[in-house]
């Protein structure tokens, strides 16, 4: 097999759930062990444990309340590896101008769309899975990546033409998202009682990796023996996750259970990956999630990834190191990783935890 291409031939969910079937391919069927065990959330009852939802305006506020909003994040990041932001400062407008484009992009006509199919060599573009494992059983869902930074790899010739408006959004949008992670990091540097800049420096300062899945998730006849995207934590740094406001599908794993999550109106959802496990030397915890399939509505997640520059070394800060507690991770480029874990495809927190055995 040809290293850069995928070993069978890439079918969109979003053709195979337009085409009224009323049985999913057995290729989409997950082990009893890791099927959902419910099905639709779209009126699910809420469950009593929720993610924090932190109002990042205290951030601005007085010493008492600028502390407050700081602790509730570090403890986020400890016990949950989640959590939700408001007023963070991204306008409103260019959320929901984000998500319209992106819902076009995804009704145009299947051929248009496939002009922009992906290949395991860089997964830009529009494609349908992850992983490159020959027999995979496979997620539904279709998506589209693309790198916003840095411009070295950003390839604008590589993004849709249409909607018209698309490209320029999506920089804007970028942009925006860049900033607001750079005040996450310094909170979480602050945290680790670093100086606040540190997360930020050992990244590559200015010149860190940006980068956006935005997903699709069709209707699906048989959401009950499979999941939309298979349980996982985030390889990179920081992801900042636009749901659906609409439909729920996101479940974050907390201890035995699968808690799901309700967004909150006008927030993000964010949660630490694993870069940030490892250079706060497990203080701050990357979190498996997955998100469930449902026969109701298509649901549509914009994932934006904030990660250490591609060549750079990760391993636990120096800092956070004493003879009571070893350094768990050896040190290890991001890109070598990234690698890692595309080879792999999605297996949980398996990926990070294998890093302890090197």
């Amino acid at each position: 097999m040809d290293s850069q291409e995928w070993p069978e031939p890439v079918v969109p969910v979003q053709s195979l759930s337009e085409s009224g079937l009323t049985e999913i391919p057995a290729n989409y069927v997950k082990p009893p062990s890791e099927r959902p065990h419910a099905v639709s959330f779209l009126d699910g009852p809420e469950q009593g444990l929720k993610i924090p939802v932190i109002d990042l305006g205290g951030l601005v506020g007085d010493s008492g309340e600028r502390r407050a909003t700081m602790q509730a994040m570090w403890d986020a990041c400890k016990e949950w590896g989640f959590f939700q932001v408001v007023n963070h400062g991204v306008s409103l407008d260019l959320v929901e101008k984000m998500r319209k484009l992106w819902k076009e992009f995804f009704h145009l006509p299947m051929e248009e769309k496939k002009a922009y199919a992906n290949s395991p060599k860089s997964y830009e573009g529009y494609g349908s899975r992850l992983g490159v494992a020959k027999d995979a059983i496979l997620d539904w869902t279709d998506y589209f990546f693309f790198h916003l930074s840095p411009d070295s790899v950003k390839n604008l010739d590589k993004w849709p033409l249409r909607p018209e408006t698309l490209r320029g959004t999506a920089e804007e949008y970028g942009r925006e998202l860049v900033k607001l992670c750079g005040v996450l990091m310094k909170v979480l540097s602050i945290g680790l009682g670093l100086d606040e800049g540190y997360l930020q420096k050992v990244f590559g300062g200015d010149d860190i990796g940006a980068c956006m899945r935005v997903c699709l998730y069709p209707k699906c006849p048989q959401p009950e023996l499979t999941l939309g995207l298979s349980p996982h934590s985030d390889p990179g740094g920081l992801t900042v996750l636009l749901a659906d406001e609409r439909v729920r599908g996101l479940q974050v794993r907390k201890g035995d259970a699968w808690i799901s999550v309700q967004p909150a109106p006008g927030a993000f959802i964010v949660n630490v990956g694993d870069q940030i496990q490892v250079i706060s030397n497990s203080v701050y915890n990357s979190v498996e999630h997955r998100v469930i399939a449902n026969s109701v509505e298509e649901r549509l997640s914009l994932a934006f990834f904030y990660n250490p520059r591609a060549d750079l070394p990760i391993g636990p800060a120096p800092e956070l190191v004493t003879p009571h507690h070893p350094p768990l991770y050896p040190t290890i480029k991001f890109e070598e990783y990234r690698l890692y874990v595309r080879k792999l495809g999605l297996h949980g927190k398996s990926v990070v935890e294998s890093l302890k055995a090197m």
